[in-house]
């Protein structure tokens, strides 16, 4: 999740509210991708989530990194809780998960090399401590009890709130993982059918890289335990947004939307200050119960923008969130998958094509059969494994056209980062369905070989 943000004085007009996204419209030359990615960290002993402080913790991890490898600390209080470095960052999940928010890049040549290099410093850190980190959507047999919390005020915050608006918030927070992707747009009518797009393409993405099929031991019905958690976490902030698709949807819409979406908190002089529940529409009118007579700044603005968690949501950029956290394989497919849908202007129509007929209830039904199917969801008689197929294939063609080189012009695109959906569209299995087949096979119901067999 996103540390506090800064910069940006005094809102002063309703109308800097759409002005601060809109100031993210970025020429197609300027167009940059952010992948992010988070995974769970374990003690090798004994198979369990790491704590905060202590030999084999995040701490150690995060000052390894800072100590090793020339990272930057970033504080709450008195404890490290994230780092910085040439434009990424390392931060905490609630339930000690790391996360690299990577740097604005121009290929995903770069993103790939970025990855592995962070996965790389990771373990160099790990290893020596007796840590291992593994890529899955959900936490396969911890409990929420065995869940760390990390000393981060918002984590604090957002606990104690889940309880009162759905039944998975603190399943989402302690044991879940996702991979990201972070893409720009050039102006409003972009960012609309990007928006679209990205919506109602992300059950495609949470087929193809469903990873959590067990809970707390065993198979639980799902291939992206994940995708069913934000189904039932707060309404008010989720969800497939159906009033993107409607006439004059724009940055202002988005606005409103926003505003009525209750906050979690303002973030002042290092403390995260408690306005659950309130409203930013008050805020504005210097009647926030949390701070009376006070209005926001843009930066509070930008965090409130942060505690809104649909399948996919603009900031100054558009942010794809629908995939479950995985293999390395995967970590760079995702931003290979999106870049290829939404970069080129051919494939971005395309893909607008192969979804614009739909309404709310077709989108909101391939959201909840790529939970519980997969590649195997069938919705209105067409198969996922075919509409999955068709989306690679267009995003391949994207690619294509896109035509950046790696490797010093020896690789003529980035078209091979797609093999790994590839690979799946022509067997017709995501990670989960493989990890299914061990569970049942080879390890005869032992799920504690995951971690030996699926660790980075």
């Amino acid at each position: 999740m996103s540390i506090p943000q800064s910069g940006g004085g005094p809102i002063e007009s309703h109308a800097q509210l759409a002005e601060y996204l809109e100031a993210g419209c970025k020429p197609k030359d300027d167009w940059r991708i952010g992948t992010e990615h988070e995974k769970f960290g374990y003690c090798k002993d004994t198979l369990k989530p790491i704590p905060y402080d202590g030999p084999h913790s995040v701490k150690a991890v995060l000052e390894g990194l800072r100590d090793r490898h020339g990272w930057d600390p970033i504080f709450e209080s008195d404890n490290i809780i994230g780092l910085q470095k040439d434009g990424a960052n390392v931060s905490l999940e609630p339930g000690g998960q790391l996360e690299l928010s990577g740097a604005p890049l121009e290929t995903i040549h770069q993103t790939c090399d970025e990855v592995n290099e962070h996965l790389r410093e990771v373990k160099d850190v790990a290893d020596e401590i007796g840590v291992g980190f593994i890529g899955l959507g959900a936490a396969p047999i911890w409990r929420h009890e065995d869940m760390p919390m990390m000393p981060k005020g918002r984590y604090r915050l957002m606990t104690d709130y889940m309880d009162r608006v759905g039944t998975m918030g603190k399943t989402m927070m302690y044991r879940t993982c996702t991979v990201q992707v972070n893409l720009d747009f050039a102006s409003e009518a972009d960012m609309v059918k990007k928006l679209r797009v990205a919506l109602a393409l992300q059950p495609v993405a949470t087929a193809l890289f469903a990873n959590s099929p067990f809970l707390e031991g065993k198979p639980n019905g799902h291939k992206s335990w994940r995708s069913r958690v934000w189904r039932d976490l707060d309404p008010a902030r989720t969800g497939m947004l159906p009033f993107v698709f409607e006439d004059g949807f724009g940055f202002e819409r988005w606005v409103d939307y926003a505003l009525d979406v209750p906050m979690y908190f303002v973030y002042r002089d290092g403390e995260y200050i408690d306005a659950l529940g309130q409203s930013f529409r008050d805020f504005l009118n210097g009647k926030l119960p949390a701070l009376p007579g006070e209005t926001p700044t843009l930066s509070d603005w930008a965090d409130h923008l942060t505690t809104i968690f649909p399948e996919a949501r603009i900031k100054k950029f558009i942010e794809m969130r629908g995939a479950d956290g995985g293999p390395w394989r995967r970590l760079c497919a995702l931003p290979a998958l999106w870049v290829g849908l939404t970069y080129n202007q051919s494939a971005l129509d395309a893909a607008w094509d192969l979804v614009k007929h739909w309404d709310a209830e077709t989108r909101e039904a391939w959201r909840v059969a790529a939970s519980v199917d997969g590649l195997q969801a069938v919705v209105n008689g067409r198969s996922m494994l075919s509409l999955a197929a068709e989306v690679v294939l267009i995003a391949r063609s994207g690619l294509k056209a896109r035509a950046r080189p790696g490797l010093g012009g020896m690789v003529q695109d980035e078209r091979h980062f797609l093999h790994a959906l590839e690979d799946s569209v022509e067997t017709g299995k995501a990670p989960a369905d493989e990890l299914l087949e061990q569970y049942h096979g080879d390890w005869q119901g032992d799920l504690s070989r995951i971690y030996a067999e699926f660790s980075y």
